[in-house]
């Protein structure tokens, strides 16, 4: 079977860093994802989806440190639901997507050079390999 999604979008708002009672660091955020498309009269429309990401080891500390309300990213990961009860005692889903890979699409402003240069490329959290390979923050071209 597979569970594999893949999203370009905007955070919309500043990631929230937490850390587990075992200590291990998980940061959320929300992304919109925006489709632009003309209707059957000619105009131009768009419709915005928002996602619910989670981001775990590692890789949750680079995206709380570089990222910000309105960074474009490239999310990769699976998508899974959850059960909670409401405050009125009703049982609820939510859905997410739990993210394997960040990939920062945002140019930054270096302090020290005072000139543009490409943010932290892929950063990816493997579940099989040990949280803090050395290779997470290895600046890639992006593979498209």
């Amino acid at each position: 079977m597979l569970n594999k999604i893949m999203l370009i979008g905007n955070l919309g708002a500043d990631p929230e860093l937490r850390y587990t009672p075992s200590g291990d660091p998980v940061t959320n955020f929300n992304m919109a994802v925006t489709n632009y498309f003309t209707d059957n009269s000619g105009e131009q429309r768009n419709h915005t989806e928002w996602f619910e990401i989670s981001v775990w080891g590692r890789q949750a500390e680079s995206v709380n440190q570089y990222l910000a309300k309105g960074s474009k990213v490239y999310v990769e990961g699976r998508f899974q639901s959850r059960e909670y009860v409401g405050a009125d005692g009703q049982t609820r889903k939510a859905y997410g997507v739990r993210a394997n890979t960040v990939q920062f699409l945002d140019r930054r402003q270096d302090n020290n050079q005072n000139q543009e240069t490409e943010s932290k490329g892929n950063i990816e959290n493997s579940e099989e390999e040990p949280q803090n390979k050395n290779n997470e923050e290895q600046i890639e071209d992006l593979p498209w």
